[in-house]
């Protein structure tokens, strides 16, 4: 990671033509610097109009400039934010003037104005906020998901999470662990005396209650990981079962090539769409093969592997089956091939869910019980399907209220920490219980809770996690 002291600066808003753009500078001592692009000297927290001179003294534009003095701003330094039009040249040469004021000596001194003034990494600005105390690391990643919330579910989810309300859950939780390991650390001070004092402080009740509300924020944390993130949706099945038609049909538009030709689709097709607010990332891939053989053409050979890397990287696999073939016992036996090659690869959490394609062509129903019936052509069993997907991905429903934007990453560490409290409970049970045993375990629980709001923590995971930010938040 690169030096956290230098100031930065970064043109704030999206790329592109807009009515008005944003260069913001985040450092300290930035007066200077605000007097030589304004030429006044700016009152903190006030809106001051004017124009933003070039080296020479002549104006680049005419806006609004705006400072908020540490530690009273987004990052706790120094912040001056210039909002010019939003024409891409305009913003260049402002931010181009700021970084060339920055390296201009100060008449006083003869030093720069404001050394080491350097363009901004994606998300630094944020990073700062959570390094300098002003955001958890919750709240932090909160931003972006607010600014890439795909429907109002989502953006209310993530500004809960933006407010603090997943953190505070956390911190209860956090506080609650804190408790009770004081009490069972003092307790290993006093061991003839440690089942009394086990039992007059109720710690079999207060850890039960951890558990309980855990399990509270898990609920929460996982239903919003799914507004956030979504779930990977693989059609697999046998050449001409339908799938490009299902593809198409779900996502309302003609994305791919639809023929009566087997094996028209030579590679994977991914459509994103939205079902009851939740993202599905759809992927169409290429024919599965059932007879284990060699594939004479190289084309689909290298869609049928890239069809199998898909479909082990999946949430939840739509294996389509053609209702028109139900009768052919080769296409059945093909069909049980390729389930047994998808109970290896998949994991356990990853359904496979049975769909049986072609209703309006086929009269009979297959004996297939808890399969789907669907027809791509017609649309009929399509609302069935989608709202089998969300039940399978544990969508409850709603419209996000409640809920926190979280991440696969949070939902991860709330099974850890309820993991070390399932242990910590069970040596609790035991008929001699070890108390050095109990405090570790409740130690761990607390860590993995740490790594949420960022208490614990290495340098890599804040890397990878603020790389992925804009450049200017």
């Amino acid at each position: 990671m690169t030096p956290r002291a230098d100031p930065i600066a970064a043109i704030a808003t999206a790329p592109g033509r807009g009515a008005v753009g944003i260069v913001r500078i985040s450092g300290a001592a930035l007066g200077a610097l605000a007097q030589a692009v304004t030429g006044c000297d700016l009152t903190p927290r006030t809106a001051h109009y004017g124009p933003f001179l070039d080296a020479a003294g002549q104006p680049i534009d005419h806006g609004i400039a705006l400072f908020f003095p540490a530690p009273h701003s987004y990052t706790g330094e120094d912040v001056l934010e210039l909002q010019a039009h939003g024409g891409p040249v305009v913003l260049q040469l402002l931010l181009a003037r700021c970084l060339g004021a920055a390296a201009a000596p100060d008449p006083a001194t003869g030093a720069p104005a404001l050394a080491h003034l350097r363009l901004a990494r994606p998300g630094e600005f944020t990073e700062r906020a959570f390094l300098n105390g002003k955001l958890d690391l919750a709240q932090a990643e909160a931003v972006a998901d607010l600014i890439d919330a795909s429907n109002a579910a989502a953006a209310r989810s993530a500004s809960r999470s933006l407010t603090g309300a997943f953190s505070g859950a956390v911190h209860a939780l956090r506080d609650g662990l804190i408790g009770l390991r004081l009490l069972i650390e003092a307790t290993l001070d006093f061991p003839e005396e440690e089942t009394d004092i086990l039992s007059a402080r109720d710690v079999r009740g207060q850890l039960s209650n951890l558990q309980q509300q855990l399990l509270t924020v898990q609920g929460q944390a996982r239903q919003g990981a799914l507004l956030a993130e979504g779930i990977r949706v693989v059609i697999a099945g046998q050449p001409n079962a339908g799938k490009s038609s299902l593809l198409n049909a779900l996502a309302g538009q003609d994305l791919a090539i639809v023929t009566p030709v087997a094996g028209t689709t030579r590679d994977a097709l991914r459509h994103a769409l939205q079902i009851d607010g939740v993202p599905v990332h759809v992927v169409d891939t290429a024919g599965l093969r059932a007879d284990g053989g060699p594939v004479a053409d190289p084309v689909e050979r290298i869609g049928i592997e890239r069809a199998w890397q898909h479909i082990t990287g999946a949430d939840a696999v739509l294996f389509l089956h053609d209702l028109t073939r139900a009768g052919d016992a080769a296409y059945r036996a093909g069909d049980a091939a390729i389930a047994g090659e998808l109970a290896g690869k998949l994991p356990a959490s990853a359904p496979v869910l049975q769909v049986w394609n072609k209703s309006d062509a086929a009269a009979d129903a297959p004996d297939d019980a808890g399969a789907l019936v669907i027809s791509a052509r017609t649309g009929a069993g399509l609302d069935a399907l989608r709202a089998r997907l969300l039940h399978l991905a544990g969508w409850q429903g709603g419209s996000g209220e409640g809920l926190f934007l979280a991440r696969q990453r949070h939902v991860q560490a709330l099974a850890r920490a309820g993991a070390h409290l399932d242990a910590a409970a069970a040596h609790l049970r035991a008929r001699a219980p070890l108390l050095d045993l109990i405090a570790e375990e409740l130690r761990l629980a607390q860590n993995a809770l740490g790594e949420i709001t960022g208490e614990f923590g290495a340098d890599d995971l804040l890397g990878a996690i603020f790389s992925r930010f804009c450049i200017g938040k």
